[in-house]
Order: structure tokens, then C-alpha cells, then sequence
């Protein structure tokens, strides 16, 4: 089969700017179709909510599935599926039926599924019944269910258990989801689907969609498992890597800071077999917005799957950021080669001293829109005793901001120099290899107000 199906997800929708989330990769794979006959049930909704153009693209991705089978059995479309392997047709709205049995028969198989009209709820329970009542317990070959539905269960008992007796009898599930007018609850079809979830699920809010979904799924089923498997994964360049957690399948290691390399020798060669790797993001840019998480994503293999991974975007809430000191301006030196020493005259720096930089950033909350706000920074030195040394002091206005509601400013960048000749915290007299003991205090107040003094009347 291959690999029969690819998935990435992200752990969380929004962050705040710098904020962390998870990334997991997932793949699937399994044995060849030619040399290890399967049998597959494909179940399709037909309820209300696929009246019109999704039921009429579902019937063109369902036939596109059986046609790829076909050829994949017995190298050609000859109308027949072949080697041992067997398609069955199952379609549900209020109750579930049996359009077709296992069969090999590529016509019987799509006038089924154009036969197919729109109306009524949603029975997931009874769909999954049918499916399973469809397979031989003597028969040898591979069981594999394919569910495809456009909404949430509103008929029928719970579908959960029935899905759950399925996999633990060894039939393979994977579902196919249209986000359709009632809604679709993906967890609900992980829980449906074989594990690892993220591996047997495919979901697309557009109908025109589905073609392809079927076929890259009919594709990867009919190929052999994989090996030699190696994924390259950059980031986007708004984030970084974190950390990387054992993959379940292989080994994966950082290349950069924001890329990877995940290897595994062989998945789902001799059976259905599926794999999964996470690791941590950090937003790091300074500025937010709607971020694409990946760069790119490359797969490779010995046997030449087709593996295209979803990409996944994640929306950074960034806080207005002041930085009311700009950094000093560099002089440029250049070193002549061979030569281990350079002279060059720069010309006066006043104060100059030994001593330290110390850069502050301070977060002001709840900032109203259109309020400047009077912002100042005492830092102070304390020594052994908990006597206090002034060390600077400085004041700064931060210009309003025209958000729609109260934010928080992230003001940065505030830099105060301390001279060693200053230094009253202890350590080795002219050296900055001592601690210095630090107490800073911040001093904020809006500057404008809506407030006005009332006149002052006086009377006799």
C-alpha cells in the first residue's frame, strides 16, 4: 500500500508573540495491494447536507478511488479489480445499506455510487455495522473501511463503540471529512479512526477537494510499504526549534535552529503500521500576524511515494512594542591579513569606565487606546549591609497606541551603564567578574485623561 496516508497538526491556533506550540508529523504505511489482497468498504454519506454539489464531487472522488484500485490490482483499468482484492460499497443518511457486496465488478461499483441521492440525518453507528457485517471472518485478505462524512452524528446510537470493535477485530479504518453546514467535530473522527490519529485522518472545508483526497488515499493504498524514509522539515523563518521528542518510529535530529531531519529504514512493510513525531516551536519574530509554521517539508523513500504534509498556519498576538533608546552607532574596523594587531584612533568617548550594560524591558498592562502613558525607571545598587546607591534614573513618554481596546506595551531596550568604580556590591576591585546586587523600580501613569476641572463659582 505504501504510504496510505500524512498528516501535520499543530497543538494551538494562537499564541501570544514569543510564544511556544507543539508540531506533530504523522505517517501511515502498509504492505502492497497486488501481493496482499485487501478488501475494502467504502462508506459514504448521503444524508441532507450533502444535497448538490458535495454529493456530486464526493460520487466523482468515490469513482476516481475505484479506478485507481483497479489499476493497482492488475496494473491496467480493465474493469475489474484484481489479485484477490474486493471493493464494497456502504452509504447512510437516517439508516445504513449495502449498495454493494465485496465485489470485483468496476461498473457495478460505480452505479452504486452515482445511484446515490441526498436526504435525511446522520447514522454513523449503523454505517460502521453495515461495513463490518460486509467482511468474511474466514477470508485472509486485509480489512479496510474508508469513512467519508460531512457532519456530526444525529442519528443512530453512539458510532464510538462500534468504530472501537472494528479496529480491535483488525479491520483498519480511515476517515475522510468535508466540513459541511452541520459541522464536523475532528476529534470525534480521530477517536473513529485507526491510531495514530493524525496518520488516518484527512479533513477539507471544500468539496471540490475531495477528488484528491480519494485519490491520493487510493494511490497510497495500492503502493508497498516504505523505507529509506527521510523527511527534511524548515520552519518558517518567524520561529525556532525548541526541542525535539523521540519520534515513535525512527530518529530525528535539529539540522539549524529552525529545521530538521527525521529518518526511518522501513514503515509498514509487513503490516499496517504508523508513526509520529513532535517537537516544540517558538515565535521569535517581532512582529505578529497570521505565520505559515513550515517553510517547506521534502519526503523521500526508496519506493517514490507521493507524500504531500498539510500546512498549517497559527495566528501571533504581538503587544506594541516601544524602544525608546536606539542602539549606539558602530565604527567599522577592518584587520589586514597577517596582521595580529590593528591601531586606530576613534576619537572621544566621554565617560569612559569599566563597568557594565544593563538593558531592561518592562511590560505596561491594560493601556486604553489614544492615552500616552509617563513611564520611569529607578535602578539603585544595594550593598552587603541593604544600603541602597542610586545608579540612574530615567523618564520616558510612550506614544499612544490606536487599538480597539486595552493592550499591553512591551517597552524595551532600556539601558543604564554602571561603572565599576561604582561598584558596591563586592567582588575583585577594578574587575567585572563579580556580582553587582540590582533593585530596579518603575513609575507609570497615563497622561491623558478625559477629565477636565469643573469652573469655580463664587457667591455672597
Amino acid at each position: 500500500m505504501g504510504i496510505v496516508n500524512s498528516n501535520k497538526q499543530i497543538s494551538v491556533s494562537q499564541i501570544d508573540c514569543g510564544g511556544t506550540f507543539t508540531v506533530t508529523l504523522a505517517l501511515a504505511a502498509a504492505p502492497d495491494i497486488a501481493s496482499n489482497p485487501t478488501d475494502i468498504v467504502l462508506v459514504l454519506d448521503r444524508s441532507g447536507s450533502m444535497s448538490g454539489t458535495p454529493l456530486e464531487n464526493m460520487k466523482i472522488g468515490a469513482d476516481t478511488f475505484i479506478d485507481i484500485i483497479d489499476e493497482a490490482t492488475d496494473s491496467s483499468q480493465d474493469g475489474s479489480i484484481g489479485s484477490g482484492s474486493r471493493i464494497g460499497i456502504v452509504s447512510f443518511a437516517d439508516t445504513a445499506a449495502a449498495d454493494t457486496q465485496l465485489i470485483t465488478s468496476v461498473a457495478d461499483l460505480k452505479d452504486a455510487v452515482d445511484g446515490l441521492t441526498a436526504g435525511g440525518s446522520t447514522n454513523h453507528a449503523d454505517a460502521f455495522s453495515q461495513a463490518i457485517q460486509m467482511f468474511d471472518p474466514a477470508s485472509s485478505n486485509a480489512r479496510v473501511i474508508v469513512m467519508f462524512t460531512d457532519g456530526k452524528t444525529t442519528a443512530g446510537a453512539p458510532p464510538a463503540p462500534v468504530a472501537a470493535a472494528a479496529r480491535a477485530s483488525g479491520i483498519i479504518i480511515y476517515c475522510i471529512g468535508l466540513v459541511g453546514s452541520d459541522g464536523i467535530d475532528v476529534a470525534v473522527l480521530n477517536d473513529w479512526a485507526t491510531d495514530p490519529d493524525a496518520s488516518h485522518v484527512a479533513v477539507t472545508p471544500d468539496s471540490a477537494d475531495l477528488e484528491d483526497l480519494f485519490a491520493d488515499l487510493a494511490a497510497n493504498i495500492s503502493k508497498p510499504g516504505a523505507t529509506d524514509i527521510v523527511i527534511d522539515e524548515v520552519l518558517n523563518p518567524a520561529f525556532e526549534l525548541v526541542s525535539i521528542t523521540p519520534p515513535s518510529a525512527g530518529s530525528a535530529m535539529a539540522t539549524g535552529d529552525s529545521s530538521l531531519r527525521w529518518t526511518i529504514s522501513a514503515l509498514g512493510v509487513s503490516g499496517n503500521e504508523g508513526a509520529s513525531l513532535q517537537f516544540l516551536v517558538r515565535h521569535t519574530a517581532l512582529t505578529g500576524g497570521v505565520k505559515l509554521v513550515n517553510d517547506s517539508v521534502s519526503y523521500s523513500d526508496n519506493e517514490g511515494n507521493s507524500v504531500n504534509f498539510p500546512t498549517p498556519s497559527v495566528t501571533v498576538i504581538c503587544s506594541p512594542s516601544v524602544t525608546p533608546e536606539p542602539c549606539p552607532v558602530p565604527a567599522d574596523l577592518q584587520v589586514d591579513g597577517c596582521s595580529d594587531s590593528l591601531v586606530v584612533d576613534l576619537g572621544d568617548t566621554l565617560l569612559e569606565s569599566l563597568g557594565r550594560i544593563v538593558q531592561l524591558d518592562v511590560t505596561i498592562k491594560n493601556v486604553c487606546p489614544d492615552r500616552r502613558v509617563a513611564l520611569a525607571v529607578i535602578l539603585t545598587e544595594v550593598d552587603d549591609f541593604g544600603n541602597e546607591y542610586q545608579r540612574g534614573m530615567k523618564a520616558f513618554t510612550i506614544p499612544a497606541h490606536h487599538y480597539p481596546g486595552c493592550r499591553d506595551i512591551l517597552v524595551k531596550c532600556i539601558k543604564f551603564v554602571l561603572p565599576e568604580d561604582l561598584n558596591v556590591s563586592g567582588g575583585t576591585p577594578g574587575s567585572i567578574c563579580g556580582t553587582r546586587n540590582l533593585k530596579a523600580r518603575f513609575i507609570a501613569h497615563n497622561i491623558d485623561t478625559d477629565y477636565r476641572c469643573c469652573d469655580i463659582f463664587i457667591t455672597v
